[in-house]
């Protein structure tokens, strides 16, 4: 997908009511066109949409524009290819000085995000209806479709009965039919556990197909309790440290996957350990030759607070998950996570996007491969990046398999286990509000990543406060439990912050041991 320049819809009121006026009477009703409305993407709390304009007539086309309203609770987004105004619920989109003009027969489209699951109506192109009346054949609209049922393999839904004549009701999921029937209830099958879905449902006779319903979110039951294997991964920086053998570490603890820190940018869009090491051949690669051998894996850590990150320096999210690839296919990996923590990406609307896609990209291209999207948090939950980064992911349907928060360096929580476990329930709301899941369905899409001992702000989570927090996570089902870091998991009980050790009295490799009971 390419990167859109968004834009964001917010205008005084007067200025908006101006513009609207003006746009209804600067194109002449002459200019006759057509403009068909499409979902893109649908999810659970918005669409995507487009609208493709055609010139129909005989003669150039010059300019256009678009009105239609938006129901009640349904309100426009970021859009694109369009200059988009607004009053009250209705909405104005007309041309860019590129693609005004329509010879015959040729057309042009736009593009936009709303939050809420109504279709546009009352749509008009250059003042006339966008397609001619609706066909009165057709029957009415289904109206109040729900989900009655749910299984690890199977939705059942159902819907009111429609006006007119219904031959019967086709449940589609985006463009696709999923179930033809003739009563007002229908069941998929063949579902995988622990899936999201969004259903819309038609009338049709012999002759017509009403419009689509409201669109139904829903999800499959069967999450599995934590992430499998690869649940426990603390995370592991060799050269950094006093970095530990790892097979010391894993014959002492049990643990059998790190998250190794770190990939950065290797010069422009290229990715290199720690930005000034290649991908094979150094100490990295002979770590994880010596974790594999021990019977373990990695998820390589790619980002972090420090250096030059790959995010910023890919132009595109085509080059971005071609970088990814690179690290990939050198290590025939099962799962990345990338850490998107510095203002530099964290705080950047455009890089996150950039991200976003780079990592649906590497789903498509990549079967059966984890994502993981690390981040910051406040004692409260994910902040207006985070949660604008949760809702991005559902609205650009990125697939990401966990979010991880790091609940430390937030400056509070002396009392870091329930520090932890509320940030930890904001981060489950946020999830619920922007994919439209379940409790037990957001856990199973959430990580934890803490700081063992003393925090860099010198928070203090403690051997006692991690098996706290383990429990919670591990009854809960998250998916993934990780700290920073296997190198400071090590007593130095004088309180100093140190890259060796933890700052507190304990065994060595004690917050290890308990990680490696996860999952």
């Amino acid at each position: 997908m390419r990167l859109r320049a968004l834009r964001t819809v917010a205008f005084a009121a007067s200025l908006v009511a101006a513009m609207f006026a003006a746009t209804v009477v600067a194109v002449p009703a002459a200019s006759a066109a057509t403009a068909a409305f499409t979902r893109t993407q649908s999810w659970g709390t918005g669409y995507e949409a487009k609208f493709t304009i055609t010139n129909d007539t005989s003669t150039t086309i010059t300019s256009w524009n678009v009105q239609f309203d938006l129901p009640v609770g349904t309100t426009m987004g970021t859009y694109w290819d369009a200059l988009v105004t607004t009053m009250g619920q209705g909405v104005t989109a007309t041309n860019r000085s590129w693609n005004g003009t329509l010879a015959p027969g040729a057309s042009t489209s736009f593009g936009f995000i709303v939050t809420g699951t109504g279709d546009p109506t009352n749509c008009r192109v250059n003042g006339q209806s966008c397609g001619g009346p609706p066909d009165p054949t057709a029957p009415g609209v289904p109206g109040s479709p729900r989900v009655t049922a749910t299984t690890d393999t199977s939705i059942s839904l159902a819907w009111n009965t429609s006006t007119g004549t219904v031959t019967g009701y086709r449940v589609y999921e985006g463009e696709t039919v999923r179930a033809t029937v003739t009563g007002t209830s229908a069941t998929i099958s063949g579902l995988a556990a622990c899936t999201s879905h969004n259903y819309t449902v038609t009338a049709y006779n012999a002759t017509a197909e009403s419009a689509k319903s409201v669109v139904v979110p829903a999800t499959t039951t069967g999450c599995p309790p934590g992430g499998g294997a690869m649940a426990a991964a603390p995370y592991l920086y060799p050269g950094w440290g006093n970095p530990p053998a790892p097979a010391t570490v894993m014959n002492a603890t049990g643990i059998k996957w790190f998250t190794m820190a770190f990939i950065l940018s290797n010069g422009g869009c290229a990715p290199g350990w720690d930005g000034n090491a290649p991908l094979t051949g150094g100490v990295h690669h002979s770590t994880i030759n010596a974790i594999r051998a021990a019977g373990g894996d990695i998820i390589p850590s790619i980002g972090g607070w420090s250096g030059n990150k790959l995010g910023p320096n890919c132009s595109t999210p085509q080059a971005l998950a071609g970088a990814y690839q690179q690290v990939i296919d050198a290590f025939n990996l099962k799962a990345i996570d990338v850490d998107i923590e510095n203002t530099d990406e964290f705080e950047n609307t455009v890089v996150q996007d950039r991200i976003l896609n780079a990592l649906k990209i590497v789903k498509q291209n990549n079967p059966g491969i984890k994502t993981i999207v690390t981040m910051p948090t406040t004692t409260t939950g994910p902040n207006y990046y985070g949660t604008r980064l949760i809702n991005q992911a559902a609205a650009l349907q990125a697939n990401i398999d966990v979010f991880t928060i790091m609940p430390f360096d937030f400056g509070g929580g002396a009392n870091m286990y329930q520090s932890t476990v509320n940030a930890s329930e904001g981060l489950k709301n946020a999830l619920k509000t922007g994919f439209g899941w379940s409790d037990a369905t957001a856990y199973a899409h959430m990580g934890i990543s803490g700081m063992n001992g003393l925090s860099d702000q010198r928070e203090l989570t403690s051997v006692a406060t991690w098996t706290q927090i383990r429990d919670w996570a591990e009854a809960r089902g998250l998916a993934r439990l990780a700290f920073w870091s296997v190198n400071r998991d090590r007593p130095c009980p004088d309180g100093g912050v140190t890259s060796h050790c933890s700052g507190i009295a304990q065994n060595d490799w004690e917050f290890t041991s308990i990680t490696a009971q996860f999952g």
